[in-house]
């Protein structure tokens, strides 16, 4: 059993955040594939354009893929789903999802044998994002989240759950 990788984005779309801790396999997004973005343009990180490049477009990959979700969801229900969808699986993994009220969707890909992980996203949202960030006056909230307080207490909540497994398969 294992956590795979976190993402955080706002309601327009933006990743606030992105952690991976068992991730094997990148996206399969070629450099071809990626739009050569301005210097001036290039947010402040250490990562190679390239790089930081594909990590965005796999950001708009995902997110453009849970807004299809969503859509299809609410349409296709034949009853009305208060709380959407919250999981869906592949082959090889699961996407786990939660929506806040104000819009903040978390996302957590598990291995399979994870069957429900919306308590501790909403344990994330709650205790850690609530704390940490919205009621630190340092941290703006419609940015990307730069705390390193926030990415430690993260990193030791989900190694400290039962279904994480550092050498999972």
């Amino acid at each position: 059993m294992t956590v795979h990788n976190l993402y955080i984005f706002d309601r327009n779309g933006s990743c606030l955040f992105y952690n991976e801790w068992n991730r094997k396999k990148q996206a399969g997004i070629s450099k071809d594939e990626v739009t050569s973005r301005p210097e001036t343009d290039k947010p402040a990180t250490n990562q190679p354009l390239t790089s930081l490049c594909l990590s965005l477009q796999e950001f708009k990959l995902m997110y453009g893929m849970l807004f299809s979700i969503r859509s299809f969801v609410s349409k296709m229900s034949p009853q009305d789903m208060k709380d959407g969808f919250l999981s869906f699986q592949t082959s090889k993994y699961r996407l786990h999802y939660y929506e806040t009220a104000s819009g903040l969707m978390f996302v957590m890909n598990t291995d399979l044998s994870v069957s429900n992980a919306r308590d501790t996203l909403q344990h994330i949202y709650s205790n850690l994002y609530v704390e940490l960030i919205v009621k630190n006056p340092l941290c703006p909230s419609s940015q990307t989240l730069d705390s390193e307080l926030f990415s430690s207490r993260l990193d030791s909540f989900i190694r400290s759950l039962p279904y994480y497994s550092p050498r999972a398969a």
